[in-house]
């Protein structure tokens, strides 16, 4: 037998796992997208008490013919950690029954709460982000800006605007990811403390904003995005909605912010939307800031699995658009050739970390 490098049996094996382990991960994400499509996690939280497979089955809108199929299902999302499954009596004359229970990351998906990130697994397991990773070997050897525009014949953004079905999809998801900011908001207050008035540039529905500007009543909070994004968007007392090209120039306040918009776009142009930026918060005379919270990449300090998260965000950057994941060091640079002074990182939370950067 002719060993791969000279690796013994046993090693070749578990080297042969190890491979097709990662070339079938997607059936995990995809095994996800299904349990949430039948509405799963709803229905274990709706049942209000561990629940056994018949149960659940009864409680699907299935085919009779597939209902064995649900156990099969189940057993791969719990063992991916999605839900729990334990072996219970109903008294001593019964046979154990397993049953099973949400975990923390099951909670997280269930449609009606108001952290639900369903939406996100939705839009982000969609076909039209999905095809374009079988283009990625080509377009290394070809000439378009990025795999989706080799798949889809044009950009991510042109694809939305023509798209009103997927653009939906799209921004509901980045609001349920959005939604999440509202512990940011209650933690990190000291942020906001002094600010008059404060611009989410690529704020899209104004999920953030309104967060903020309910936490903060002073404060005047815009919302720029594209116009046919705030196009049908009403303003209330402290907030309002501008359409504009945030490469063009953005409105004036005391504080700039971007959630997670900077790592949609290359370095030349975050250069370009920054000296924006600073133009914007020095046009009063007043020393303002710019607020980013977005990704770090940290790999000698963060745990393994918060590293591979912003891989993977990274390597999607790459295929659907033309930003990237950035290190302190690759920040710092972008800051310092738009003409900043300094920064800080507040702090790190999950995968995105809080950056304020100064004039």
């Amino acid at each position: 037998m002719d060993l791969v490098y000279g690796e013994g049996v046993g090693e070749l094996f578990q080297v042969q796992c190890h491979l097709y382990k990662h070339i079938f991960s997607y059936i995990d994400s995809m095994s996800l997208k299904c349990a949430i499509q039948l509405g799963i996690p709803d229905i274990i939280h709706n049942h209000g008490q561990p629940i056994t497979l018949p149960e659940l089955v009864s409680k699907l809108h299935i085919h009779p013919k597939k209902s064995n199929c649900v156990h099969r299902l189940m057993r791969l999302l719990v063992h991916s950690g999605f839900f729990t499954k334990t072996k219970v009596h109903e008294n001593q004359e019964d046979d154990e029954e397993e049953v099973y229970t949400l975990t923390p990351s099951s909670r997280l998906i269930i449609k009606d709460k108001v952290t639900s990130l369903s939406p996100f697994v939705q839009a982000m397991l969609d076909p039209v982000l999905v095809s374009p990773w079988q283009f990625l070997g080509d377009w290394f050897q070809g000439s378009e800006p990025t795999p989706f525009e080799k798949a889809h014949g044009m950009g991510l953004w042109d694809y939305c605007n023509q798209s009103p079905e997927y653009n939906n999809i799209f921004n509901e998801a980045m609001a349920s990811d959005s939604r999440l900011m509202s512990l940011v908001v209650k933690d990190y207050k000291s942020i906001f403390d002094g600010l008059r008035s404060l611009v989410d540039v690529g704020g899209g529905t104004g999920t953030v904003a309104k967060i903020i500007s309910e936490e903060f009543p002073h404060m005047i909070c815009t919302v720029f995005d594209l116009p046919h994004v705030v196009a049908n968007l009403t303003d209330s007392q402290n907030l309002k909605y501008v359409g504009g090209d945030m490469f063009q120039s953005i409105p004036s306040a005391d504080a700039v912010m971007f959630k997670w918009i900077l790592h949609d776009w290359s370095d030349e142009e975050c250069v370009n939307i920054l000296k924006r930026c600073k133009e914007a918060i020095t046009s009063k005379g007043k020393e303002g800031k710019v607020i980013i919270i977005d990704v770090v990449i940290n790999q000698e300090k963060d745990e393994h699995d918060v590293t591979k998260t912003k891989l993977l965000f990274d390597a999607l950057m790459m295929v659907c658009l033309t930003g990237k994941e950035r290190n302190k060091k690759e920040w710092e640079k972008l800051f310092l050739e738009a003409g900043f002074s300094h920064y800080k990182i507040v702090s790190s939370f999950g995968m995105k970390s809080l950056i304020e950067v100064y004039p």
